[in-house]
Parts: C-alpha cells; structure tokens; sequence
C-alpha cells in the first residue's frame, strides 16, 4: 500500500536558504567537502561567525527576486525606493511633498523621493483599493504595533500566490543589539489587544536601551554601551515622552529578530491561521551587514479571529462539571476551564 507523500511548498524559483555550491564557491576551506559536510560547517560557522550559505547574500542579490513583469507596491520609500518602474506603486504615511519637505530636513535629496499613490498617517493598508502581485518592505515590519494585523492586510492587497519581500534589521547588528529578542507570546498579545500605537514598553527601550547602529563594528564584537548606561535619564524621558503624547503614534521599534526567530513566528503565525502569508524563505544575515531577507507566500486563505467573549451569566459551574467529569476529576476551576479551554475544544455547559 502506497502512502501519499504531502504536497511540497511551491519555490517559484527562490534560490534556497543554503546552497552547497553557492557555498563552496565562496569560502575556500569549504572546497573538496561533500554536501553532508558543507551543510555541517555551514552549521556551525552559521553559529558563530555567521557565514551566508545562500546565493543572497545582498540587497542586490534580494532585489533581483522581486518578480519584474507584475504589479508591484513598495511600502515606505522614503528618498530611497527599492523599486521603479510604470507598475511599481507606493504607500506611505506623508503624500509626495510633505515626503520631499521631510527629505530635505533630513538631507536627503527629495527628488528621489517617488509619487506616492497610497497616503495613511496611520500607516493602515486598508487605504490600499488595489492588489498587487507583490509587495515590498525594507524595515518596515519592525515598526508595526500589531505585527499579525500588518501581515493580514499585506495579505489583502496581495492577489492570491502574490509574494511578500522583506528586508528586515536583524537585531544583533543594528542599534537594538541590547533588546531582547521579539516572542511569539508577545505577538499574540500584541494582536488580542489591538493596539494601534507603541505601548510605553517599546518607546522605553527604542529611546533607553538601544546602542550604536553601525553594523561593522557589531560584527566585530563591538557592541557599545545601551544609552541609559551613558545617562539613565532618558529612561524618565522616554516614559515622559509616552505620558505627553496623548496616546498619538510615536515611531520607534516594537520587534527585533533574528533569522531563525522571524522564520519561526511567522510559521507558528501561519501554523495557527493567524495569517494567510506562508513563509517560503528567510535568508541568513550576510557577515557585515545588519539586515536579512525573507520571501511569504499569499495562500489566500480565511484567518481566524481570536475570540474575547465572556462568559455568560447563564453559565452553571456545576453542571458544567456534570457536563465534563474529566474536568471535575482533575479539580480545576471550571469557569477558568471554560474559558482557557473548554469554549474551543467545543465543551458541552450542560449534561
């Protein structure tokens, strides 16, 4: 009797995480190993000096990914889009001029910046009437409050098999070296709340613990000191800065990762129907650089919405138990059963 083998993710045609010959080619001591033994020194040098395995291994490499042919909208451009091109749209929180004046003040030439055809000070894609067969960040996701609302509305402007690329910081080379990093327990928790703004947890430590963001010297070992080390001032400062603002949106980090940290929340996210984005590749960090990339898959799918209610006041403790005999023999709560479990694993109330 056969047994069916599962379906494979699709690749279209993304180089892999870890290519052998990719790899042979460019460290010497790699040359002569078998694949067996070129994956295991990739392993462990992975572990410390960091070598990329992959054939991406810079943001040139990345932007030659991005499909050509489609429609494309790049997210937050700024002075320096990743893309051009007649079928490349732009998102971002401040229309062309205000974008031009914002550049200026900050020194950057503003006719770089593009035309943008979607404005939300609020940063919200639901402005975006469009879809696309691709979407394109770079440091963009570590600034969304809710990274899972974020990921569902990339989702919706994404026609179905469109592709999420992404540039993300990774936290051990840039300024947020000294913030722990991101669980998926606080993704969760970030999306059940709902919040649309930084809670005073993330402005705290983007202004108090954050360091240099040079990623050479990071690589080097050079890690600098947090800045609340230099002057423990700012941490009253940023805490003023959260009570002064009126509960206005304040632009700091709320996420730092790493490869394997991102690779392994967006899965559990996808796993749990979150979201409707597959991760399909994360590339490792390139030694010297601070960023790393990763490719999501749009499968078009319903998510499931996390559900709050409370229990009714019909609710009867007893013949809840009467209902569940396991429940009453292990001598838990049943309201605290009810609610942590009961209500999804499909609980009767009554017998």
């Amino acid at each position: 009797m056969s047994v069916a083998t599962p379906p494979q993710e699709p690749d279209f045609g993304l180089p892999a995480e870890f290519d052998p010959a990719c790899y042979q080619a460019r460290y010497g001591d790699a040359r002569g190993l078998s694949v067996g033994e070129l994956e295991r020194q990739f392993r462990s040098h992975l572990a410390g000096e960091g070598r990329n395995g992959s054939c991406v291994a810079s943001r040139s490499d990345f932007l030659r990914l991005i499909p050509t042919h489609g429609d494309v909208l790049e997210i937050g451009p700024f002075a320096n889009p990743l893309l051009r091109g007649p079928r490349v749209k732009y998102f971002d929180v401040l229309a062309t001029d205000a974008l031009r004046a914002r550049a200026k003040v900050h020194g950057l030439d503003p006719g770089n910046c593009p035309h943008i055809d979607f404005v939300s000070p609020a940063g919200d894609l639901d402005v975006v009437n469009e879809r696309f067969d691709a979407v394109v960040s770079s440091h963009v996701i570590e600034h969304q409050p809710d990274l899972v609302r974020h990921l569902r509305a990339v989702a919706r402007v994404l026609r179905d098999d469109g592709l999420y690329f992404l540039a993300v910081p990774d936290k051990r080379f840039c300024f947020d070296h000294f913030i722990a990093e991101s669980s998926i327990a606080e993704v969760i928790s970030a999306h059940a709340r709902g919040i649309r703004v930084h809670d005073a947890h993330s402005v705290i430590e983007h202004r108090a613990l954050t360091t240099h963001n040079d990623p050479a010297r990071h690589w080097r070992g050079d890690h600098g000191v947090p800045a609340w080390e230099q002057n423990p001032g700012v941490l009253l400062e940023a805490a003023e800065l959260v009570l002064g603002s009126d509960g206005a949106y304040l632009d700091v980090h709320a996420w730092q990762f790493v490869p394997a940290s991102f690779a392994s929340i967006v899965r559990a996210l996808f796993d749990l129907r979150l979201i409707a984005l597959q991760p399909l590749r994360v590339y490792p960090t390139s030694p010297g650089s601070n960023e790393f990339y990763a490719v999501l898959r749009n499968i078009g799918r319903e998510c499931i919405e996390l559900r709050g209610e409370p229990v009714g006041d019909d609710f009867d403790p007893e013949q809840y138990l009467l209902a569940n005999p396991d429940v009453a023999n292990a001598g838990v709560d049943p309201r605290q059963h009810y609610l942590m479990f009961g209500r999804r694993e499909g609980r009767r109330l009554k017998p």
